[in-house]
């Protein structure tokens, strides 16, 4: 952050620049004795460049229409649809007074360094051509798990841990189900423990709960200001939770390989720790009071067990070890459930209980009553955290509700018939967090059921996981993949647009190495939630650029689409068939997913506009609902959506600049402004009916 004393040296240099560089812009505003005859000014001067096209929208024009929309909304007030707060616009105000050097408080440069981009692209249009030889280089920057380099290192790694682990061993055998026999040998109990190694009950076992263990099996390589905020968490009861898998794929050195996207995730942010205890749920869907109805208006049986916001989607948390994950991913959506304990890491507490399955009844019952619902996605937690018995009969229990379902629409004239299950999904970053859970029981129970549900209809069946860097695939990963698909599932990946995963080729060389090992792309989420996610946010204009500069050397033809679906649905091994597709065609990947935000109670688009900027220059953007998808009827009665990003683009670039990013190869990320909602690839649409389906809909409820 910058001191509040060095904000008049920083803003003086700026003003000096906007003087050198927009003089007509700083005379209007000298010249204007009130705001509103500056922004009268200001909009006589702005249109007037406005310039005839013979091609449609020209660059300075869609420039003046920002600019314009700026001076609209300026002294207006909206409401702020996460916090729920009304908040008032004054960007045009502010550049007045900043201009006349008489800013009422003191301001950091970001509002304003924003604005001078955004008037200098009004004199000076700037035709944006992505570089296809600029992304190989920036891809090239980012090794992946599956280099002899990177292996042989976390080789040695696993070899440091596997020393510790038996130390820990050693002093805990009394009360763990992994011990050492007394006559063992040294050498004995390191090939036990690289026995153990290959389960996954063996790492959840040993994960890592506290700040100084965690020090210890990273080679005591944290800095003392890292260790200090882990103890601030701790003494929080934040809860820490590693695997010894995953610690081993982090570089303790500094001259191998950046690890920064893996750290991020496992390391908590000064935010993140003075937030926790405190944070408010981002999804207010999510937020369920017994005989009321979501924010969606969805009137739901258990809050604690299905969250829902689109007619045809439920999700579904079971009563179980589901509850619990892998690891605590830093900018985890439901920290906000973590921090209340309703998903936490006391795995026998979270063994389902008696009553499971009588609820689990009642769950399917809502299920096979509703007429919209053709979506499933079991999740949590994670779903690949429930054991295989569990596991097997929620999955029954969904087949069961599917087939019942089925048989009553038969009676059902058409027109009224209900939606039937098509697409069962699971959730789970077990894939990149703890692969050795891919056990052949758990593709035995994947693969009876996709052949059982086929029968009677269900087409799609994801595992739907989330790698985030290129340094979590990992042969163990590719295993563990390969292993989901020849259960007849699809993989598919969703990305977290973090500030380390947003880094220039970063997103793009994970599409890569993911296709390689038949994974196929489904979401870029920019970051959600609060202040807790300050330090992970990136901005939805570098969203936009990623999209449109990096992306598009995926972008699948539309000629081509069927063609890969059909390499996707029938190809094994997949990853094999995926390259050859690829490389015939050209294409450095296949851009086959979607960059979106979530949106609170609306869902996921990047349908938005710029309306203004705050005081710390974080902009704020109008959104509209992704229009190709169903929506709840409350849509209609929400009125217009804003959205204040977390932090200011200047922020964002200063933070790739401590990492050590070029932020000159960011410079066209200002340009930003407004976005569209990418249409969903051919794979993530549901297949027609051969029946005409109700408009009904049930357990909906939507108050005047």
């Amino acid at each position: 952050m910058i001191k509040i004393e060095n904000y008049v040296s920083d803003l003086s240099r700026l003003r000096k620049r906007f003087v050198r560089d927009l003089p007509q812009l700083v005379t209007l505003a000298q010249d204007s004795v009130t705001v509103d005859i500056f922004k009268e000014s200001l909009r006589f001067w702005v249109s007037s460049k406005l310039e005839p096209s013979q091609m449609g929208e020209n660059i300075r024009n869609v420039q003046i229409k920002r600019l314009l929309r700026l001076i609209k909304y300026d002294n207006t007030f909206v409401d702020e649809l996460s916090t729920e707060e009304r908040i008032q616009i004054l960007t045009i105000t502010y550049l007045w007074e900043f201009l006349n050097n008489n800013l009422r408080e003191d301001m950091p440069v970001d509002l304003f360094m924003d604005l001078y981009h955004q008037f200098d692209l009004l004199e000076h249009p700037k035709e944006i051509t992505p570089n296809y030889h600029l992304l190989k280089r920036q891809m090239s920057h980012w090794p992946t798990g599956l280099e002899k380099e990177v292996i042989a290192i976390r080789e040695a790694n696993k070899d440091r841990i596997i020393n510790l682990l038996i130390r820990k061993i050693d002093r805990h055998s009394h009360s763990s189900q992994y011990y050492f026999t007394e006559e063992m040998t040294q050498e004995e109990k390191l090939a036990k423990v690289r026995e153990w190694w290959n389960t996954s009950r063996f790492h959840l076992a040993m994960a890592v709960k506290s700040p100084m263990e965690l020090n210890a099996f990273l080679g005591n390589s944290l800095s003392d200001d890292t260790m200090h905020l882990l103890t601030r968490a701790r003494k929080k009861q934040m809860p820490f939770f590693v695997t010894p898998y995953y610690l081993s794929l982090l570089n303790t050195g500094t001259m191998e390989y950046n690890d920064t996207t893996i750290r991020s995730y496992i390391l908590y942010s000064d935010e993140l720790v003075d937030t926790y205890g405190d944070i408010k749920a981002w999804e207010k869907e999510d937020v369920v009071l017994n005989g009321k109805p979501n924010a969606a208006g969805w009137l739901l049986p258990e809050g604690r067990n299905i969250h829902r916001r689109y007619p045809e989607v439920a999700i579904l948390i079971p009563d179980s070890m589901g509850r619990a994950c892998g690891g605590l991913c830093a900018s985890c959506q439901r920290m906000y459930d973590f921090q209340s304990q309703r998903l936490n890491f006391d795995f026998e507490a979270l063994k389902p209980k008696e009553n499971w399955a009588q609820k689990l009844r009642r769950l399917m019952q809502y299920f096979e009553d509703d007429t919209q619902l053709r979506d499933i996605l079991i999740t949590g937690g994670d779903a690949l955290m429930s054991q295989n018995a569990t596991l097997r009969n929620i999955l029954e229990a969904v087949y069961k509700m599917a087939l019942r379902k089925m048989k009553a629409n038969k009676s059902r004239p058409d027109g009224k018939k209900y939606a039937e299950l098509q697409r069962v999904r699971l959730g789970s970053r077990l894939l990149a967090y703890l692969p050795m859970r891919i056990t052949d029981e758990l593709v035995v129970i994947l693969k009876e059921f996709k052949e059982k549900a086929s029968a009677i209809g269900i087409s799609q069946f994801y595992l739907q996981t989330h790698f985030q860097s290129p340094l979590e695939v990992t042969l163990d990963a590719q295993r563990a993949i390969e292993a989901i698909q020849s259960a007849g599932w699809t993989v598919t990946n969703q990305l977290v647009f973090t500030v380390s995963a947003s880094r220039r080729g970063h997103a793009a060389k994970l599409r890569q190495v993911l296709n390689s090992v038949g994974v196929v792309c489904y979401y870029t989420f920019s970051v959600k939630g609060f202040h807790e996610n300050y330090a992970v946010f990136t901005p939805n204009s570098r969203s936009l650029q990623e999209e449109r500069e990096e992306k598009v050397f995926g972008r699948v033809p539309v000629k081509l689409r069927e063609e890969l679906q059909s390499i996707i649905q029938n190809k094994r091994p997949l990853g094999k068939y995926l390259i050859h597709f690829l490389e015939k065609n050209k294409l450095l990947f296949a851009g086959t997913d979607r960059n979106v935000l979530n949106l609170p109670a609306i869902g996921k688009s990047m349908t938005f506009v710029t309306v203004g900027l705050t005081a710390n220059g974080q902009r704020i953007l109008k959104f509209e609902h992704d229009s190709s998808r169903h929506h709840s009827p409350i849509i209609d009665q929400m009125g217009e959506v804003y959205i204040v990003e977390n932090k200011s683009i200047a922020a964002y670039l200063n933070q790739l600049k401590e990492m050590g990013e070029n932020t000159d190869e960011y410079a066209t990320i200002w340009h930003y402004c407004e976005g569209k909602t990418e249409p969903h690839f051919s794979l993530y649409e549901y297949p027609p009916y051969p029946f005409k389906t109700t408009n009904k809909m049930t357990n909906l409820q939507i108050d005047d």
